[in-house]
């Protein structure tokens, strides 16, 4: 049993991060036997990694057909970005007193390890950066369920970064985040509440402006 469980998770891992890739497109159909063949494996992993995949909204099961990609709009992205803005910049403002000393010096420390260069060439990388990023930050709060929530809308959006820019990301150069997180961390160390908040929500918003860079 344990062994059909790390199988499962290994499939789902490698499936959705074919997605993310680009190797699966949206609306392309994956087969259950197609996956079993790839993967080497009995029909019961691959059908509770798919099943899990349509639980979170990644794939939909079409009966006697296989699994669709499920095509991200951008209504969808817009509004995850709106329930970011509510959920990290609310969280910022209602628990600015949880943020401690310890805490920045973190945040500085892991921007100082992720972001030795002005540039990211590899999207995938950039994107996973950011998220480290926010995910730190909202784990000052001390919140499992905020962070379970914020953690899947940032897996959310990183399919609508596959969907939307991957042709553009194997093309440029991007600048990478750093420096709104740099801006960000000085206005935590000033104690400055309201420029905290306002550079928070220009760094989130700044996902939508990605494919004008």
């Amino acid at each position: 049993m344990a062994n059909e469980s790390s199988l499962k998770s290994k499939i789902y891992a490698a499936v959705f991060d074919s997605i993310i890739k680009g190797e699966y497109g949206p609306n392309d159909v994956l087969s259950e036997k197609g996956l079993v063949e790839k993967f080497n494996v009995s029909k019961s992993p691959v059908r509770e990694a798919l099943i899990e995949l349509c639980n979170e909204g990644v794939l939909r099961s079409i009966p006697r057909y296989g699994y669709e990609v499920i095509r991200l709009t951008d209504r969808d992205v817009q509004d995850i970005q709106r329930f970011r803005l509510i959920l990290e910049c609310g969280c910022l403002e209602q628990y600015w007193d949880m943020i401690t000393p310890e805490h920045i010096e973190h945040l500085e420390q892991m921007l100082a390890e992720d972001y030795q260069g002005s540039l990211e060439h590899d999207a995938l990388i950039h994107w996973a950066k950011n998220t480290k990023f926010h995910l730190a930050l909202i784990s000052c709060f001390h919140n499992e369920y905020i962070y379970r929530s914020l953690k899947a809308s940032l897996t959310t959006l990183s399919r609508a970064y596959a969907q939307f820019y991957w042709d553009k990301w194997h093309k440029t150069e991007f600048v990478s985040f750093a420096g709104g997180h740099k801006q960000f961390l000085e206005h935590l160390k000033n104690n400055d509440k309201e420029a905290a908040v306002r550079t928070l929500q220009k760094d989130i918003s700044g996902f939508e402006d990605l494919d004008a860079k």
